[in-house]
C-alpha cells in the first residue's frame, strides 16, 4: 500500500517506524512547520520531521491543511491509506482522501476521555486502567468507528510522562495490528456507541490550562497525588510557596508519595522530618519526592531541605 503518515510530537515516532517496517511505502510524512525555540529562537524541527528525514522520506510541513496547493500535492500522491499519530484537527478534504481511509491512534479507550490530553487526564481522576485505540476518522472528533483497542494497567505511583513511554511504545505495535487487517481487509469497525452503557458516564480529556496545575491542598491526600502524577513531569502541578520573609514563590512538584500519617495541621502546612518533606492535605500528609522552586533546579526533597538554611518554616498557599 502507499501510505501517508501525519504526526509531529516523540510519541508519534516509534508508530512512523512501525509502518516503515510494515513493508508498506511511505510516500509522504506530513508534520507540524519548523518552530522558533531556545533562548536563541532557532527554528526547531518536530521529532517526526527528524526521523523522516534521517530516513530519506518526503516530508510535506503545511501551515494550512485546507490551502489548495498542499490538498492537490497529497491527491497526487495517490496514497491508498493515512495514518494519524499526534497530529492536528484534519479537514474533511484531507482525511476522506484515500479509497482505504484515514485512521488515527488515540491514547484511551474510546469513547472514554475524548480529546487532547487523555494520558493526563486518567491519572488526574486516579484511573486504574486505561488503553489505545485505532479508529477511521468521521466529522466530529475522536468519534470514528473502532478498528482495535488494548487495555493498558496504570500503576499507584506512575506518572504522565511514565505511562506516556509505555504507551507510545505499545501504540506503534497496535498501528502494525491495525495496517495489517486494514491491508488484508480482516477486520471489523464497531460504532462507539456499542462501547458505551452509559454515555452520562464518560470523562473528557480536554487541553491542560494553568488553572488545571494549580493544587488545592484542601482535597485528600489521594487526590492531590494522583494530580502531582498526573502533570509529571509536564505541565507540571504547582502551588505557592510564601516565605518566612512573605516572599512568594511557584512551587512545582514533580513527584509526591502517599502516607498514613493523619495531618494534624491546616491544609498546605509544611512539615519537615529530618530529610523528608510533607504537606498537609485534608486527611493526611502528602510526602513530596521531588521539586523545583522558582528560579531553582528540580532536586529531591531531601537537597531541598539542605539548601533551606535559616528558612526553616514556610507553607503552601491553598487555593
Amino acid at each position: 500500500m502507499k501510505v501517508i503518515f501525519l504526526g509531529t510530537p516523540e510519541f508519534s515516532v516509534p508508530s512512523l517506524n512501525a509502518v516503515l517496517e510494515s513493508g508498506n511505502e511511505v510516500v509522504a510524512v506530513i508534520t507540524a512547520p519548523d518552530k522558533p525555540a531556545g533562548r536563541g529562537l532557532e527554528l526547531k524541527m518536530s521529532p517526526v520531521k527528524v526521523f523522516a528525514m534521517n530516513n530519506n522520506l518526503n516530508v510535506l510541513q503545511p501551515s494550512n491543511l485546507k490551502d489548495p496547493t498542499f490538498l492537490n500535492t497529497v491527491k497526487k500522491l495517490n496514497a491508498d491509506l493515512q495514518i494519524v499519530v499526534a497530529f492536528r484537527m484534519m479537514p474533511e478534504e484531507l482525511w476522506n482522501m484515500p479509497p482505504l481511509g484515514t485512521f488515527n491512534l488515540h491514547a484511551s479507550l474510546l469513547p472514554n476521555y475524548r480529546g487532547a490530553a487523555p494520558i493526563n487526564w486518567v491519572i488526574i481522576n486516579g484511573e486504574k486502567e486505561t488503553g489505545l485505540t485505532t479508529f477511521f476518522l468521521k466529522h466530529q472528533i475522536d468519534t470514528g468507528d473502532v478498528i482495535e483497542q488494548v487495555k493498558i494497567p496504570i500503576g499507584d505511583d506512575e506518572t504522565a510522562g511514565e505511562l506516556h513511554d509505555r504507551m507510545m511504545l505499545l501504540g506503534s505495535k497496535l498501528v502494525a495490528s491495525t495496517i495489517d487487517k486494514i491491508e488484508s481487509n480482516s477486520y471489523t469497525t464497531k460504532s462507539q456507541s456499542t462501547l458505551v452503557s452509559d454515555p452520562d458516564q464518560l470523562k473528557p480529556a480536554p487541553k491542560l490550562f494553568p488553572a488545571d496545575c494549580e493544587i488545592s491542598w484542601s482535597q485528600p491526600a489521594k487526590q492531590i497525588h494522583d494530580h502531582i502524577r498526573g502533570l509529571s513531569p509536564y505541565p507540571t502541578a504547582f502551588s505557592i510557596l510564601i516565605s518566612t520573609q512573605g516572599k512568594k514563590l511557584k512551587f512545582k512538584i514533580y513527584r509526591s508519595a502517599m502516607t498514613s500519617i493523619k495531618a494534624n495541621e491546616d491544609p498546605g502546612n509544611v512539615i519537615i522530618d529530618k530529610h523528608k518533606l510533607y504537606v498537609a492535605c485534608a486527611d493526611d500528609l502528602l510526602e513530596i519526592k521531588q521539586l523545583q522552586v522558582e528560579g531553582k533546579k528540580q532536586v529531591n526533597a531531601s537537597d531541598f531541605i539542605n539548601g533551606l538554611q535559616n528558612m526553616t518554616a514556610f507553607r503552601l498557599i491553598s487555593n
